[in-house]
């Protein structure tokens, strides 16, 4: 049997990995230390977690490369919320005899986040919000989504939950990706179109891709320059899917009516970024995964995977 005697979790923002976790279950010889902030500098950050033997990412808030993980020496356990994380260098991990496990998911709470996303951009909740607590009453027009065109990046697992919604609401649903075929899109309840087309013709572009260097920057100058000026793109997957600066050059140029954006380039956005500034975009946080029944999920499948690796039987280990 294995032994560990420390356990890190780390960005813990909210401050609740102990209370939603069932860590009494965990050997009393086991320290745990929680950490609620990022570290951005690497000595800083290999010199904290270099005493730890297992360690909790919070999915993709510390990256783990290989220049990271020679630098933790007694690193046997390396846990990610999840069941992917693209930012740790599992095969050199592994190399290392480091096991690298993942954990359970609840649903699809990003769907959630992208559907507040597109409502509060069709109707302008944020500004007419601030305008009711300005003693303004009724001061702009929204859209209803009903009759308008909703266009799908990516039609897996989220984007056909994402259609589905779509069609609930009165919306034509188009989609397009590269390896998307007609039948696929036409039973999740939309049409296949080609990439110029969805962006010339869609009210909403709502982004469901991993990113990879294949959908690195898939939208960009010419994607935006080919929207309705009333058109809006909102992007919950990853980043740098989305050309920021030509984003924010539409935004700023109203180019586009406005975007919404759960995801960042840079995580978390630092003060004074141009984003904040930029016109009707509406801004949050990354909270796609961030919901009570997936923190549940994650930190019980944490507390199991240090069980079984305890019992010398690891479970959900993640392939390079």
């Amino acid at each position: 049997m294995t032994a560990l005697t420390r356990l890190a979790i780390l960005d813990d923002y909210q401050g609740i990995a102990l209370s939603m976790g069932p860590w009494s279950r965990l050997p009393p010889g086991l320290a745990v230390e929680v950490f609620r902030d990022t570290l951005t500098d690497a000595d800083a950050l290999a010199a904290r977690l270099a005493p730890f033997d297992a360690i909790l990412a919070m999915r993709e808030r510390t990256p783990f490369p290989a220049a990271l993980i020679d630098r933790l020496p007694a690193l046997k356990l390396l846990i990610t919320t999840g069941e992917r994380n693209r930012a740790i260098d599992v095969a050199h991990a592994r190399a290392r005899g480091i096991t690298v496990c993942g954990t359970p998911s609840f649903g699809a709470p990003t769907v959630d986040i992208t559907w507040a996303l597109i409502l509060n951009l069709l109707r302008n909740i944020p500004a007419e919000m601030a305008s009711l607590r300005h003693g303004r009453w009724q001061s702009g027009i929204g859209a209803s989504a009903e009759g308008l065109t909703l266009g799908i990046l990516g039609l897996g697992k989220l984007g056909a939950r994402v259609a589905r919604v779509g069609r609930a609401f009165g919306m034509e649903v188009i989609a397009w990706s590269q390896n998307l075929t007609a039948e696929r899109a036409e039973a999740a309840g939309a049409k296949l179109v080609d990439k110029a087309t969805l962006f010339a013709t869609a009210d909403v572009v709502t982004l469901h891709l991993i990113l990879s260097d294949r959908s690195r920057g898939i939208v960009g100058a010419e994607e935006l320059a080919r929207m309705k000026p009333t058109a809006f793109l909102v992007n919950t997957s990853r980043g740098p899917l989305v050309d920021q600066a030509a984003l924010i050059e539409a935004l700023q140029s109203r180019r586009i009516a406005g975007t919404g954006l759960d995801v960042f380039d840079q995580e978390p956005l630092p003060p004074g970024h141009p984003l904040l500034s930029a016109p009707n975009a509406l801004l949050t946080p990354h909270l796609g995964y961030v919901s009570t029944q997936n923190y549940t999920a994650y930190l019980n499948g944490a507390v199991e995977a240090i069980e079984a690796f305890l019992a010398g039987a690891p479970i959900r280990e993640l392939a390079p």
